[in-house]
């Protein structure tokens, strides 16, 4: 990461103790997914969603989303997570859920969005060209088309949509503001105050 993640002084007891305020986060059962998602990333999510499951089953866990989406495949191992654990999980879309980020913000069992939120889904693009022979360019086309079936079938699952609708707004880049996420099934409510988990 190449910004400066803050860190809370408190009181312990072997004396005053810099705490990164990710960890402080974490204790309140609140998750941050934030930037590309890598399988680096997903892996860090991954193991805090479990944690917070193993600690309290079936406690809401709370994931806030600021994403321009990435790796299909790290983000699908996210939502097979959110999808097998007991614990609810709440997301909350702060700035954009673009592309997988999309799919993970439209799976929550709560899905919120501040005012100024914006949500993007569109088909899943081709990373690092498609070249080769004519059977490994067919092969790649095949497994794009895959996933492009498994990631419209889940927003149109969420979203409460035909499999038909989601093909159609996904063929393009399709963005929503607050409201639109709202109206189109993404998003659950827009917000203006954040609801805190406990401390």
């Amino acid at each position: 990461m190449n910004y400066y993640i803050p860190t809370i002084i408190r009181e312990t007891s072997e004396g005053m103790a810099r705490i990164p305020i990710a960890d402080v986060m974490l204790q309140r059962r609140e998750i941050w997914l934030t930037g590309e998602i890598t399988s680096e990333l997903a892996d860090a999510v991954i193991a805090q969603i479990l944690h917070l499951d193993a600690e309290e089953p079936g406690e809401e866990i709370t994931l806030y989303i600021d994403s321009p989406g990435g790796s299909v495949t790290a983000g699908l191992a996210i939502y097979d997570v959110m999808q097998a654990v007991s614990s609810k999980i709440r997301t909350v879309c702060i700035g954009t859920a673009a592309s997988m980020a999309a799919v993970l913000f439209a799976a929550g069992d709560r899905r919120e969005i501040l005012r100024h939120g914006e949500v993007m889904i569109h088909d899943p693009l081709v990373s690092g060209g498609i070249s080769g022979s004519a059977l490994a360019v067919q092969d790649k086309s095949d497994r794009l088309m895959a996933k492009r079936k498994v990631l419209c079938g889940i927003l149109a699952q969420h979203a409460g949509k035909t499999i038909k609708q989601i093909y159609k707004v996904t063929a393009k880049d399709s963005w929503y503001g607050a409201e639109e996420a709202v109206a189109f099934g993404l998003a659950d409510e827009v917000i203006s105050k954040l609801e805190r988990s406990r401390a």
